[in-house]
């Protein structure tokens, strides 16, 4: 088989993904990264990552527990290597904590992670506006040294990357055979989907080393995350709203409502106040189409749309590109145009 040149755009989570799993698994392709903004630039870099995902309503859940079973499970296999360091990957434990018995108590992403339980009614005391709470075991990846890792990895594999904003995908149908938009929000633009969102999250990064262990509420936006250099606390889950400004009311809330779960943050530095816009939609999209060129045809596959699931599902849905990738050549090999 001819050289197949791929041009993957976006270097968050999903773009840098992406593009190792296809320089890695298909040494018949050239992958090139086209992004306007690299780490620590870019909306993943800001992202807690801890790994417990939304369900999306109209995928098949296990395409949604595969993608996650992957994820996790290379995950896992970096926190088991000497590269967890350097990667930022390792386990985390703590606990979920609900004021009302959740709709769905067991996710299928239970089932991968460690010593998932019900917290007993002594362990609730300590939260006593809840009245249910599970405590387990999973895994935390910290952006800020996972991207640089995957960038390393994907230079290794032979991958090129170009600082390039990326407005018009015509421009690059006669430069490359495949072309995959990991864009996140910039969809909405890129490729005209109105159904991608931004979800303003703000946080902030505190000097608590005295905490260990995670806290999320189950109203989905107050959370307590224990990290390597800083603790992440947050947040806000604005849907429609483009402000990338730090909203001092959001971090005097975000700073209550944490305080609540855990008093001695009252006590913490604030390190840093951090805003991004997660990239939301109803429905994740990882599917391809065909873009017509004046003498042949040029694969395009969409890999977008995870709002705060990107650390999540990342590797699954980077694995699921490559399939597509895969499958689309073999049904319909490229001309001999280069």
């Amino acid at each position: 088989m001819n050289t197949v040149k791929v041009a993957v755009i976006g270097a968050g989570v999903i773009g840098l993904s992406t593009a190792v799993c296809l320089a890695e698994a298909l040494p018949y392709c050239s992958v090139k990264i086209l992004a306007e903004k690299f780490s620590p630039d870019t909306t993943s870099d800001g992202a807690a990552g801890i790994l417990m995902p939304k369900v999306f309503p109209d995928i098949p859940v296990e395409r949604q527990r595969r993608w996650f079973k992957e994820t996790f499970a290379h995950l896992q296999s970096i926190v088991e290597s000497p590269e967890a360091p350097e990667a930022g990957v390792y386990l985390s434990s703590g606990y979920h904590i609900f004021k009302e018995v959740p709709t769905d108590p067991n996710p299928y992403w239970t089932d991968f992670v460690f010593g998932f339980r019900t917290m007993t009614v002594h362990e609730m005391k300590r939260f006593p506006k809840h009245n249910f709470g599970q405590a387990f075991t999973t895994i935390k990846c910290e952006c800020s040294r996972y991207l640089p890792w995957l960038e390393k990895r994907f230079r290794k594999a032979g991958g090129q990357i170009k600082c390039e904003k990326v407005t018009d995908l015509q421009q690059l149908i006669p430069h490359y055979d495949v072309i995959v938009n990991c864009s996140g929000l910039g969809s909405h633009h890129l490729v005209g989907d109105e159904g991608v969102y931004p979800v303003r999250g703000q946080i902030l990064k505190v000097h608590a080393t005295w905490l260990k262990n995670f806290i999320r509420d189950g109203d989905g936006k107050t959370y307590i995350y224990p990290g390597i250099d800083h603790v992440t606390l947050g947040g806000t889950r604005q849907k429609d709203d483009w402000r990338l400004e730090v909203d001092k009311g959001d971090s005097e809330g975000i700073m209550e409502r944490c305080s609540q779960l855990e008093p001695s943050l009252q006590k913490a530095q604030v390190l840093e106040e951090w805003v991004g816009l997660r990239p939301g939609r109803r429905n994740l999209c990882v599917e391809r189409e065909w873009l017509q060129a004046q003498d042949h045809q040029v694969l395009l596959v969409h890999n977008y749309g995870h709002g705060g699931c990107g650390i999540s599902l990342s590797w699954g849905s980077a694995l699921d590109v490559v399939g597509l990738v895969r499958k689309s050549l073999h049904e319909k090999p490229l001309r001999a145009k280069l």
